[in-house]
């Protein structure tokens, strides 16, 4: 059903009706993001060769230009739990970070409702200071009052697991293997509601009891009327997490659907080559 704007021929202008189980949080508009890659050329590469360039205004040898996004377009609306599955190099964990503000669109637009939140395996913590420092200062840094951090740090202690074996929530991060560290790097991320929250990976990590209270909190974050985008190559979580996937494949979007139809056709395609 769409609404016509008054006077308007009906062929040309129409506007969709959004009532409150459909309002937009992220619009991806004919995107297109590309950069640029250093292949490494020798005696072309230093601080002196670099500086030469600047001055002279020269490009650096052997760069090369990638098109990781090419016209991708869809919109996400609240209370949604979006896949984003394709091969390696599809432009999965590109859209994201562009979503977060982290990488400008060379054309096209991205409009997001609120700050977006991207959770990364890759996501910084400070190695040098404990997990309970961490989950401290992580709550504090999205902005939860002191009162609710003090009240919620265990909880996301005991959520990621990585006491299980001893307690190595007081000691330094550093000593933490990756897949404790993403753990807790996804509890403290899930201890907050969000507008969007944009998960790369973060719960391919871990034993299966861990990844099914991920699971459960995706689920738990979008009945509180947030959007979770999901990046992962296990497609199982994807499927127990996500009604509705969106696949990429060489930067550009090959079907956006009920996520059992898309993985379905990401599945045979993938076997057929």
């Amino acid at each position: 059903m769409v609404d016509s704007l008054p006077g308007a021929d009906e062929a040309t202008v129409s506007l969709p009706v959004l009532t409150p189980e459909r309002i937009p949080t992220v619009v991806v508009d004919d995107a297109h993001i590309i950069y640029r890659v250093h292949q490494g050329a020798t005696g072309g590469t230093t601080p002196v060769a670099a500086l030469r360039r600047l001055v002279k205004r020269t490009n650096a040898p052997n760069v090369r230009e990638v098109h990781a996004v090419k016209g991708v377009s869809f919109t996400a609306y609240r209370g949604e739990a979006i896949g984003l599955i394709g091969s390696n190099g599809s432009g999965k964990s590109t859209i994201l970070r562009a979503i977060a503000g982290l990488l400008p669109v060379n054309r096209g637009a991205i409009h997001t409702q609120g700050q977006p939140s991207l959770l990364g395996v890759n996501a910084a913590l400070l190695n040098d200071l404990s997990g309970e420092r961490n989950v401290v200062l992580g709550c504090l840094a999205m902005g939860m009052h002191p009162d609710e951090v003090a009240k919620q740090a265990a909880g996301i202690i005991d959520f990621s697991g990585i006491n299980e074996r001893g307690d190595f929530a007081s000691l330094p991060m550093r000593t933490y293997s990756s897949g404790m560290a993403a753990r807790l790097r996804f509890s403290i991320a899930a201890a907050k509601r969000h507008d969007v929250l944009l998960i790369d990976e973060a719960l391919a990590t871990g034993d299966k009891g861990f990844r099914k209270r991920s699971e459960q909190r995706v689920r738990e974050l979008r009945e509180g009327a947030g959007t979770v985008f999901l990046v992962s190559h296990q497609l199982s979580s994807v499927r127990d997490t996500c009604e509705r996937t969106i696949w990429l494949e060489s930067g550009v979007l090959r079907m956006d659907g009920p996520t059992d139809e898309v993985i379905r056709a990401y599945e045979a395609y993938a076997n057929s080559k």
